[in-house]
This record gives structure tokens, C-alpha cells and sequence, in this order.
């Protein structure tokens, strides 16, 4: 009797997109994520709405809106929606106590704000994104363009004040300065290990020129893990 095939990283993105839709009613706004993982939630929606379904998205990006776009689902805004039942969206990482990294996609400071718009935040991942402890991803930190250096600096003291010294990075794309869709840069910080990330999270924030960072602590509630043998795990928080 032959062994069975596992299903790969992305095999199990999409098997956990798939089972998130369970929390989707017809009529609902809802918040769509951005990234590989969100778009196959995005793409399996696309599918529903084809056959009738109606629902409105709360897109987190320009790419995220143009995908949705695409496919026939209805686009509205926060303004017009500024609480949403749910938020559906991947993760970098995700630990034991919900805490996550995002903003692999450079959409981490709109993904923040739909998620906390959101009463429950659904987070879609493959296996390998839940580690025992959040670092060995690089932690996204958005800055405003001005005085970039002066803003290094004190978030090298803020790591350092929590015992970590990353290595950071300005993110670049094909040699070109990446700007997220509101026009800011990031800086990418390898920890290898985030020690005390509630603390970081809030010290990085009450820098000036930090617009936010890549730590989602104690937002998701809920979480899809698809599994190598083709299963979808649901974590909940609580």
C-alpha cells in the first residue's frame, strides 16, 4: 500500500481558506486580507459570489482590491463600515497565544486597521507559520519616508531596551525603496527570537515616524492551520 501524498505549503493555504469560508453569510462586510494565503480565501469567495452569494469586501490593498475586483465581489471602505463582523487574512507567524507577524505583503498597517475594526479576526495559514516562538520572520516596521535614519536609531534602542538586537533592513524591491499604498517605507528586523513582544509592540508604536509594525497581538481570535495530510485545524482563542 503506497504512502500518502502530502499536501504542500500552499496545498494547505488553500485547504484552510476554504474551510474559513464557513464563517461568511450571505449579506455580510467583511474584511479581506492581502498576500498569497488571503488570496485564495479571496479566490474561493470570488467563486460563491459567481453563484449568487452577495457579500461586501473591506479591501486591505490596492492588490487585494483589484483580485476582488476581478472576480465580482463588492468593494466598500471603512468609513462606510467602520465595524465589521470579521476579518479573514494570513499570517507570517503565529504562536501559541494568538500573537502573529504580518506584513510579509507590505499591507501590515491597513491590515491593522480592518482587523481592529473587525469583532473577530480569522487567520488562514499553513503549518509551517505556527512556531513555538515569533521572531525567526523578519518583523515589519512601517515608517513615514522622512528622517529615516533618526527613526532607525530609536528602534534599535527599543529592541535593545527589550534585550534583542535585529539585524535591519530597509526593504527594497528589484533595488527600488518599496513604499507600502500610503506612500511609507519599512524596515524589516530579524530577531531570530522577539522577546517580551507585547512591550516591543507598544514601545516601536510610540516612536516618532513609526507608523505601526508587523506584531498582531491579541487580535486574532481564530485561526485555520491546513495540516500536510490535507486536514484544517481550527484554533481558537479562549
Amino acid at each position: 500500500m503506497s504512502a500518502k501524498k502530502l499536501v504542500d505549503a500552499d496545498g494547505q493555504k488553500k485547504a484552510a481558506a476554504i474551510a474559513a469560508l464557513k464563517y461568511v453569510e450571505s449579506g455580510m462586510v467583511i474584511g479581506l486580507g492581502t498576500g498569497s494565503t488571503a488570496n485564495h480565501f479571496i479566490q474561493a469567495l470570488g467563486a460563491k459570489v459567481k453563484k449568487g452569494f452577495a457579500v461586501t469586501g473591506i479591501p486591505t490593498s490596492k492588490a487585494t482590491a483589484d483580485l476582488a475586483t476581478s472576480l465580482g465581489i463588492k468593494l466598500g471602505t471603512l468609513n462606510d463600515n467602520p465595524f465589521i463582523p470579521f476579518t479573514f487574512d494570513g499570517a507570517d507567524e503565529f504562536d501559541g497565544d494568538f500573537r502573529l507577524i504580518k506584513g510579509g505583503g507590505g499591507a501590515l498597517l491597513i491590515e491593522k486597521m480592518v482587523a481592529t475594526s473587525s469583532k473577530f479576526v480569522v487567520t488562514i495559514a499553513d503549518a509551517s507559520k505556527q512556531v513555538k516562538v515569533l521572531g525567526k520572520f523578519p518583523l515589519p516596521v512601517e515608517i513615514v519616508p522622512v528622517g529615516i535614519k533618526a527613526t532607525a536609531w530609536k528602534i534599535e534602542k527599543a529592541f535593545d531596551m527589550c534585550g534583542m538586537k535585529p539585524k535591519m533592513t530597509l526593504r527594497n524591491v528589484d533595488g527600488k525603496l518599496f513604499r507600502t499604498d500610503a506612500g511609507n517605507c519599512i524596515i524589516d528586523c530579524a530577531c531570530g527570537e522577539i522577546k517580551q513582544p507585547d512591550r516591543i509592540e507598544v514601545m516601536l508604536n510610540n516612536i516618532p515616524g513609526v507608523v505601526n509594525n508587523g506584531l498582531f497581538n491579541g487580535i486574532s481570535g481564530i485561526i485555520f492551520v491546513g495540516k500536510p495530510d490535507g486536514t484544517v485545524e481550527e484554533l481558537r482563542r479562549g
